[in-house]
């Protein structure tokens, strides 16, 4: 298996291109049936969420925080939470793996990274559907790289995959479970979601990086480990409290 780093190297190497070629092969168009966006059986929707994309849905306006060509971010994005129309927890819930909800509510145990969070049917909560059941999603143009890039992932070791599935590929494009593949796509709508691929590939492995580097054990009920450092669930540093 490779190392986070060569893998990194592998990932900045993609050629968009190449990418886009593949996107065209497969084929995809979103019918807006929302099946990414909901539960499934009795699991609860979840999507990879990155702290910086928490902070610019938390002030609904997206590019607070740009991301460069090597996938770190500005200084902007961290002074969004200043604005922030939501709180953090209205965004984002910890991976639901290591944590232990108690009978009062409260949440103990240490997991990593974070998810889209979602409402009480497991559905996430920025999705919405019309009388006719079209689905849409309530901050599209701010939404994660992981629901943009959907139902596409890359062949990386250290870059998470999205629900369902792979069902098909082509070259170094995964295709996961969609009612959406195998429809005709514009090269310039597929060269988009390529730029956007690659971009999700070289963050998703920074940030594995950043938490791997930034772990350390910590002295707290609740704990969620990203890429800044230990947080509480309710995204607060555990160091402020």
């Amino acid at each position: 298996m490779n190392s986070l780093e060569t893998e990194l190297e592998r990932a900045r190497g993609l050629d968009e291109r190449a990418l886009a070629d593949a996107i065209e092969t497969i084929g995809f168009e979103c019918t807006r049936c929302g099946a990414c966006c909901k539960s499934e059986a009795d699991d609860p929707h979840t999507a990879t969420v990155f702290p910086d994309e928490v902070r610019e849905l938390q002030a609904g306006e997206a590019g607070n925080g740009s991301v460069d060509g090597d996938g770190t971010t500005d200084d902007v994005a961290n002074d969004a939470v200043d604005d922030a129309t939501y709180d953090w927890r209205d965004v984002a819930r910890p991976m639901p793996y290591g944590l232990d909800e108690n009978e009062d509510g409260t949440v103990t145990g240490e997991t990593f990274e974070w998810a889209l969070q979602t409402n009480a049917c497991g559905d996430c909560t920025f999705y919405e559907e019309d009388e006719d059941g079209t689905g849409a999603c309530t901050v599209h143009d701010d939404r994660p790289l992981i629901c943009e890039t959907y139902p596409f992932s890359v062949a990386l070791g250290g870059t998470s995959q999205p629900m369902g599935e792979a069902v098909d590929e082509a070259g170094m494009v995964r295709a996961h479970e969609c009612e959406g593949l195998g429809r005709d796509i514009d090269r310039a709508d597929a060269e988009a979601l390529a730029a956007a691929l690659k971009e999700r590939a070289v963050r998703e492995l920074r940030e594995a990086i950043d938490v791997r580097d930034n772990y350390e054990p910590v002295d707290s009920a609740d704990v969620v480990h990203d890429s800044e450092g230990p947080k509480h669930v309710d995204g607060t540093p555990v160091d402020d409290t």
